[in-house]
C-alpha cells in the first residue's frame, strides 16, 4: 500500500492523476528530435516526475511503466538513488545493483566511471525502461542514462534535474478531492463517507490532498470502525504541522506504547527494510509478537509488505520516525536496539554458513544448539535467504561500521557475511561484495589502529585487485600490508605480503625485483622452518629466473623446490618441479639431461596416480622427443596420454588443465 495506489484483494488500485498520466504518455509518443541536428537524439528520453515525498510520485511512475510492456519489451529496471533517511546513494552502488539485475558481471573494486559505463553498455541495445527513484540531482541521473534513443528513463525527484537536456517534467500537487475521497473509501467502506460527504471533503482538505497523509488517515479510520470521518477531521485540525506530519503524529500517538516504540525503532533498519527477526531484535520482543505488530502497521499504512516477507518503511516517514526517536527514546536505548539487531544478523549469518558444513562438524553441532528460529532447515533455504537479504545485509555491514561505537560487532558482522557469501556463492561470484566488505574492515582497522586487521584487509583487497588486472594498485596495497604486518609483528602477514609483492613485480615483467622479493620471503620461511612455503617459493624463484634467462639460478631453484616437495611427500608437486627443471635444461642446451629429467617427472606423476598430470607430462616428453629427432617415440607418448584420459582432448587443453594447477 503506497500513496495513491493501494492493493485490495490482490488487485492493485490507482487513484487520480489521470491528467498527469495522459501528459506523460503523450511525451513518450513525441518524436524526440535533437533540436539542433534535426535527427533522433542519441540518448534515451528522460521523463521527470517531480513532487515532494508522500505526493505519490513513485506510485505514478509505477502506474506509467505498468502499461509500457509492449513498447519496451526488454523489461523495466529500477534503482533507488536516496537512502530512506535522505542520504544520496553513491552512484557506484546504484550501478552495481543495476548490473546485478541486468545479469552483467562487475569487476571487483571497479571505479564509478567503469561501473556506469557497463550499465550504459548493457542498456545500449535494449528497449527498456529505467526507473530512477528519488533522485537528488542531475549528477546522480546523468551517468546512468543509456546512449540508446529506444530506451526510456523515468526519473522521480523532489525538484528539477537541471543540466540534463530535453527533460520532460511532470510536477505533482495534491490529489483532487474526488480521488482523495475514493482513496479514503478503500479503508472505510462507502457507508461512513456516504453519510457525511462534507466531512470526507473536509478530511481530504486537512490532508492537503497528499496521498501519504490520506493513506494514514484511512488506516486510522479502518482501525476504528465506530469513529466518524468528521471526528478524524477534527482531530487532525487540532494537531500542528504540515498534513503528513499531522497525520503521522495522530496515528503514532494512537498506538499502544510498545507498538509505538517498535515503529520508531524501525527507522534503524538498514534500507528501511525489516522482517520479523529484525523487528523483534530492535524491540526486544518475541518473533511472533513482532510479526503481529508489523501486520498491524501494514493495515495502518505505516509500512508496506513485500513478497519476500520483508516490510519497508516508506521513505517519507523515516525522517518523522527519526525525529520522534530523538525526542522520546534515550540514546543508550537506541544504541542497544541497534546492537541487538546487528547481533541477531551475525547469528543468522553464522547459521547460514554453518548449514553448509558436513554433518558432525563443529559448526553443525553449534548450529544444533541455536534456537529453532535462528536455524535454517537446509542449504537451499539458507542460500535463498542470503540471496534475498543480500542488499540489506550489505547495508547492515555499512551501518555497523559507520556507527563508530560498535566496531567489535561490526568486525564480527563483516567476517560472518564474508564467510556466508563465500560458502554459498563461491569466492569468484561473491568477489564484488567481498571487495566492499574488506574495505569496511580496513576502515575499522585504520580507525582503531588495529595493525593485524589492517594487514589482513589490505592483503584481501590487493588479491582482488591482482585478479582483476589492477597490478599496480595491488602492488601498492601489498606494500602497505607489509608495513602493517611489521607494525603488528605478524610473521604470516609479513611473509605473505613479501611474496605477493614479488608476484606483482613478476606480473609486471620486472624479474629482478620479483626475484629479490621472493628471496626475502624465502629467507623468512627458512628462518621459521615453514617447509611447504619454502618449496613454493623455490618454485617461484625458479620461474622468474627462467623468464630472465638465468638458467643456472633457475635450475638450482627448481631442484630445491623438487627436493622440498619430495620431503613433504607431495608427489604431484615433485613431478611438476622436475618437469620445469627439464624445461630449463632444454633451454640451456642440455637436451639429453632434459629428456632424463622429464622421464623421471612422468614416472613420479604415475606414482602419484595423477592421471591428468601424467598425461600432460607425457605430452611435454613427446615434444622433447620431437625436438631430439625421435618422432616414433614421441607418437607413443602422445598415444599414451590420450589413452590415460580416455578422450580426444587436445594437447593444449591437457597441459593447461594439469601443469597450471
Amino acid at each position: 500500500m503506497t500513496d495513491q495506489a493501494v492493493t485490495a484483494g490482490g488487485v492493485r488500485q490507482f487513484f487520480g492523476r489521470q491528467r498527469e498520466l495522459k501528459a506523460l504518455r503523450a511525451d513518450i509518443e513525441r518524436t524526440g528530435l535533437d533540436t539542433l541536428a534535426g535527427r533522433k537524439a542519441p540518448r534515451a528520453r528522460v521523463l521527470l516526475i517531480a513532487g515532494r515525498p508522500g505526493s505519490g510520485r513513485t506510485s505514478l511512475a509505477e502506474e506509467l511503466v505498468a502499461g509500457l510492456g509492449d513498447r519496451y519489451p526488454d523489461g523495466v529496471f529500477r534503482a533507488r538513488l536516496t537512502e530512506p533517511g535522505g542520504e544520496p546513494v553513491p552512484t557506484a552502488r546504484v550501478a552495481r545493483g543495476l548490473l546485478q539485475d541486468l545479469g552483467v558481471d562487475e569487476p571487483p573494486g571497479a571505479a564509478e566511471d567503469e561501473l556506469t559505463e557497463l550499465v550504459r553498455k548493457a542498456l545500449a541495445g535494449r528497449r527498456t525502461v529505467l526507473v530512477l527513484d528519488d533522485a537528488v540531482d542531475a549528477a546522480q541521473v546523468d551517468p546512468l542514462i543509456p546512449d540508446n534513443p529506444d530506451a526510456l528513463v523515468v526519473a522521480v525527484a523532489k525538484g528539477p534535474l537541471t543540466g540534463i537536456p530535453d527533460v520532460r517534467p511532470c510536477t505533482l500537487g495534491g490529489l483532487d478531492p474526488r480521488s482523495s475521497i475514493e482513496l479514503i473509501t478503500t479503508f472505510t467502506g462507502s457507508v461512513r463517507v456516504t453519510v457525511d460527504p462534507q466531512a470526507a471533503e473536509t478530511l481530504a482538505e486537512e490532508c492537503g490532498g497528499l496521498p501519504a497523509a490520506v493513506v494514514l488517515a484511512g488506516g486510522w479510520l479502518a482501525a476504528r470502525p465506530k469513529a466518524s470521518v468528521a471526528d478524524l477531521a477534527k482531530r487532525l485540525r487540532a494537531v500542528s504541522g504540515d498534513p503528513l506530519t499531522r497525520a503521522f503524529r495522530l496515528v503514532h500517538d494512537s498506538l499502544p506504547q510498545p507498538a509505538a516504540r517498535t515503529l520508531r525503532l524501525l527507522c534503524l533498519a538498514p534500507l528501511g527494510r525489516a522482517d520479523a527477526h529484525t523487528a523483534s531484535a530492535l524491540a526486544g520482543c518475541s518473533i511472533p509478537a513482532a510479526a503481529a505488530t508489523l501486520a498491524d502497521f501494514v493495515a495502518l499504512g505505516l509500512v508496506t509488505e513485500g513478497e519476500d516477507g520483508q516490510y519497508e518503511v516508506p521513505g517519507h516517514l523515516v525522517p518523522l520516525l527519526r525525529a520522534e526517536t530523538e525526542e522520546r527514546d534515550r540514546p543508550a536505548e537506541v544504541e542497544l536496539a541497534r546492537a541487538r539487531m546487528l547481533e541477531r544478523t551475525v547469528r543468522l549469518l553464522q547459521s547460514c554458513r554453518a548449514v553448509t558444513e558436513p554433518e558432525g562438524s563443529a559448526a553443525r553441532k553449534k548450529l544444533a544448539g541455536l534456537p529453532r528460529a535462528l536455524r535454517f532447515p537446509n542449504v537451499a533455504a539458507a542460500a535463498e535467504w542470503l540471496d534475498r537479504r543480500r542488499p540489506v545485509l550489505l547495508a547492515s555491514a555499512r551501518l555497523a561500521v559507520a556507527d563508530g561505537e560498535l566496531d567489535t560487532l561490526a568486525r564480527r558482522l563483516v567476517a560472518a557475511l564474508v564467510k556466508a557469501e563465500t560458502a554459498h556463492r563461491g569466492a569468484e561470484a561473491a568477489a564484488p561484495d567481498l571487495y566492499g566488505l574488506h574495505q569496511l574492515v580496513l576502515d575499522v582497522a585504520e580507525r582503531r589502529g588495529l595493525h593485524r586487521e589492517r594487514a589482513a584487509a589490505l592483503l584481501n583487497l590487493a588479491d582482488l585487485d591482482a585478479r582483476t588486472g589492477r597490478t599496480r594498485d595491488a602492488l601498492a596495497r601489498y606494500r602497505a600490508a607489509l608495513d602493517a604486518g611489521r607494525a603488528a609483528n605478524d610473521p604470516y602477514a609479513i611473509g605473505r605480503a613479501m611474496e605477493s609483492v614479488g608476484g606483482s613485480y613478476q606480473e609486471l615483467g620486472d624479474w629482478q625485483r620479483a626475484g629479490d622479493w621472493y628471496g626475502r620471503a624465502l629467507a623468512q620461511r627458512l628462518a621459521r622452518d615453514e617447509r611447504a612455503d619454502q618449496a613454493r617459493l623455490y618454485a617461484r624463484l625458479g620461474a622468474v629466473h627462467t623468464y630472465a634467462g638465468r638458467y643456472g639460478e633457475a635450475l638450482r631453484n627448481w631442484r630445491a623446490a623438487a627436493a622440498g616437495y619430495r620431503r613433504q611427500a607431495d608427489l604431484p608437486g615433485y613431478a611438476r618441479a622436475l618437469s620445469e627443471a627439464a624445461r630449463v635444461q632444454e633451454y640451456a642446451g642440455r637436451p639429453q639431461e632434459s629428456l632424463r629429467t622429464c622421464e623421471a617427472a612422468v614416472e613420479w606423476a604415475r606414482r602419484a596416480q595423477d592421471v591428468r598430470l601424467q598425461a600432460a607430462l607425457q605430452l611435454r616428453l613427446a615434444d622433447t622427443l620431437d625436438r631430439l629427432g625421435d618422432p616414433a617415440a614421441a607418437r607413443l607418448h602422445r598415444s599414451a596420454a590420450e589413452r590415460l584420459l580416455g578422450t580426444e582432448a587436445s594437447a593444449c587443453e591437457i597441459r593447461s588443465a594439469s601443469l597450471e594447477d
